[in-house]
């Protein structure tokens, strides 16, 4: 019995520390947002996640070259949307254009790069909350 509630302690510990990482995390996406001027394109934060996916070029987003430029490319974001009724599916939106990557200004770059990895990790919940809903419909029987 005390291994389950040991089992059950850690799994709770866990939870809860993801969820205080990810209310950080938003925290410093909305401050990183407004930095590196993405609310010059966008009105309002949470219009972020509408998007499928938001990608940079310029510079690496790998873990082991995270945030290595990439010279003679241009540091900028794209957003990418999906519109399953237009004859184009997937299109791409400039959301920031930076220049020459290597004349931007090394801090703000890795504000860029950080700006990424913070939206990916919190449209990584997005996702996982919503395909969990998708999960409990199965267990639905129709009336």
């Amino acid at each position: 019995m005390s291994s389950a509630l040991d089992r059950l302690k850690n799994l709770t510990n866990k939870i809860s520390s993801y969820e205080l990482t990810r209310k950080k995390n938003m925290t410093h996406l909305q401050e990183l947002f407004v930095k590196i001027g993405i609310n010059k394109k966008i009105d309002i934060f949470e219009e972020i996640f509408l998007f499928k996916a938001i990608n940079l070029s310029g510079a690496s987003l790998l873990e082991e070259s995270l945030g290595e430029i990439k010279e003679g490319k241009y540091l900028q974001i794209l957003a990418i949307s999906y519109d399953k009724e237009a004859k184009i599916k997937s299109k791409n939106t400039s959301l920031a254009y930076f220049g020459r990557v290597e004349n931007v200004d090394t801090d703000f770059k890795n504000s860029v790069v950080e700006f990424i990895i913070r939206y990916r990790f919190e449209k990584s919940f997005m996702t996982l909350e919503h395909y969990n809903s998708m999960l409990g419909d199965f267990g639905k029987t129709s009336e």
